[in-house]
């Protein structure tokens, strides 16, 4: 099961790149998918968006480096995968939040397609995040 997960964690990396794209350039984030397109958000979301990317880059790098701990079967992994994990289900969970709540007071926050690719990543993170406290919890009791 540690290595399912550590390799799922890994997938983590290209979030992080795609969010160090957004920090770099944001409207090249845009018109690659990566983020919002500008004529599909209100122009406050795309200000969030970015301040989101750059706290990103200081914290969601914590998973993907837990997963390469699980794999090496580092010593540390475990307490690694409990702060990645945790990491991941806060961002997922919060994002989701903030997307629903800003759409259901009328606040433009992209496509359709858009909508559902960010609320799957949002997925992705929670579940990822989920599994990776489980194992590290097993490891660690």
């Amino acid at each position: 099961m540690r290595t399912i997960v550590g390799i799922l964690s890994l997938v983590g990396w290209l979030l992080y790149a795609g969010q160090l794209v957004s920090v770099l350039n944001f409207g090249l984030a845009q018109r690659l998918g990566l983020q919002e397109s500008p004529d599909s958000v209100d122009p406050v979301l795309s200000n969030v968006e970015l301040w989101a990317a750059r706290w990103d880059l200081v914290w969601l790098w914590t998973l993907p480096m837990a997963g390469i701990l699980m794999l090496m079967n580092h010593w540390l992994w475990p307490y690694a995968a409990l702060i990645g994990g945790a990491a991941f289900v806060d961002t997922g969970g919060r994002e989701a939040a903030k997307i629903l709540g800003l759409r259901g007071q009328g606040v433009r926050t992209g496509s359709r397609r858009e909508h559902r690719l960010a609320i799957g990543v949002y997925a992705y993170l929670i579940l990822i995040g989920a599994l990776s406290i489980v194992v590290g919890l097993l490891e660690v009791i």
